[in-house]
């Protein structure tokens, strides 16, 4: 029996990350089958970072929040202590921050001519244009832009 896609079933509310989620398992899939010399393997390779900032795009501008900027969720409510508050107000940034370093320690112990280096250095500059996006949307805008 097929899942009905009401408005209140799993996987209606969450069509858009599992949708992402199993295009980066389908890339990981194909790429550990194929060779990073090939043009199909070069591609998937740079798919799956690709696809692991839309990802965590989706995902963390649902979850957490970034004061001032237009593409992160709103907040419920203010926080009583200030670094609570500070913590919850750039919740997005420090994420990425912290994800981000982890994911450069990863790149730094790699050889990155390797067949997954080359994946996880494509990795740390997505989440540092991601993390940039987040950053230049709290300051900077764009005429005709929704959020702007």
């Amino acid at each position: 029996m097929k899942p009905s896609l009401t408005q209140n079933s799993f996987l209606q509310k969450h069509s858009l990350s599992l949708t992402a989620l199993g295009i980066v398992a389908l890339l990981i899939a194909l790429y550990s089958r194929s060779n990073p010399s090939t043009h199909w393997g070069s591609f998937f390779g740079n798919a799956i970072a690709d696809w692991s900032g839309v990802l965590v795009t989706v995902l963390m501008t649902k979850h957490l929040y970034e004061k001032g900027s237009a593409e992160s969720k709103r907040p419920k409510s203010k926080v009583l202590s200030a670094t609570l508050e500070f913590l919850y107000e750039h919740s997005l940034t420090l994420f990425l921050l912290i994800t981000g370093l982890g994911w450069v320690l990863a790149f730094k112990a790699m050889n990155p001519n390797s067949k997954w280096g080359q994946v996880v250095g494509n990795i740390v500059s997505e989440w540092t244009q991601i993390l940039g996006l987040v950053l230049m949307t709290k300051r900077l805008m764009e005429i005709g832009s929704k959020e702007s």
